[in-house]
């Protein structure tokens, strides 16, 4: 399995528009964090994890090839902002969506043109399925087990595919959720910044839920300029945990 990071900030992105901090100035490449965003790539299949505002830019780093599957965390823009831009993949065929009920619903209601019975040209040959947590399902063959954990007080999706779990977004999570992380090879899971924010998981909280999730290695993502400098706060972690960056990649 082969995993790329396309995108590991927060909603606003980093640098932050108008914010001349140390971390929104920095040279360091590791410090520039577009919108959350992750590509798997298996034998079998390549599955694209959220497709929010910055997907073009990201995809455009990558080689072009087709997505058999997009699983998205939850309806929030920046981790769905992308989809329209999903266009050119189709030339492989039409492409399968995976989202909770929620997301699918606000889905059709933001981007009606998506679901007339007769398209346009151009518009992205989608097909949306609406997936319940703990309910495994498979693209192209890969299983995939969806699993909630809590947005603030908003129930959203991660998602466990083989040896690897990948979270965002999570400030906490139902004991269903640990059990079925239990011991992955690869946790990828948020980590805002080092103090307390009322929906998302802090520095803190991060390396606590893969201290019990029993993780062999984890990547921090969906980090703020307020989560400091790559070099600075990646070097204060424990050393089976680290910062993802934008254009990482694994191998497991």
């Amino acid at each position: 399995m082969k995993i790329t990071f396309l995108g590991t900030g927060t909603s606003t992105g980093v640098p932050e528009i108008g914010c001349t901090c140390p971390v929104c100035t920095s040279a360091d490449p590791r410090d520039r964090r577009l919108r959350v965003s992750l590509l798997v790539e298996t034998g079998e299949a390549r599955i694209l994890i959220d497709c929010g505002p910055d997907f073009r830019e990201q995809m455009l780093r990558v080689p072009f090839d087709r997505l058999d599957g997009v699983l998205l965390t939850h309806e929030h823009y920046d981790h769905t902002g992308g989809i329209d831009d999903l266009r050119p993949f189709c030339r492989f065929g039409d492409i399968d969506i995976f989202a909770d009920a929620l997301t699918c619903t606000h889905l059709r209601e933001r981007l009606p043109y998506l679901f007339k019975e007769v398209l346009y040209p151009g518009v992205p040959r989608l097909h949306f399925y609406a997936i319940a947590p703990y309910r495994t399902f498979d693209v192209k063959g890969v299983e995939v087990l969806p699993l909630q954990v809590m947005h603030g007080a908003l129930p959203i999706l991660g998602y466990r595919i083989g040896a690897l779990g990948f979270v965002t977004d999570m400030l906490t999570a139902p004991e269903a959720t640990y059990e079925a992380l239990r011991g992955v090879d690869v946790l990828i899971v948020n980590a805002l910044r080092p103090f307390a924010h009322g929906s998302h998981q802090t520095i803190d909280d991060a390396i606590a839920f893969a201290q019990r999730v029993g993780a062999k290695k984890t990547y921090l993502i969906h980090m703020s300029h307020q989560a400091g400098l790559h070099a600075e706060t990646d070097a204060q972690l424990p050393h089976t945990v680290q910062l993802a960056y934008d254009g990482l990649v694994l191998e497991l």
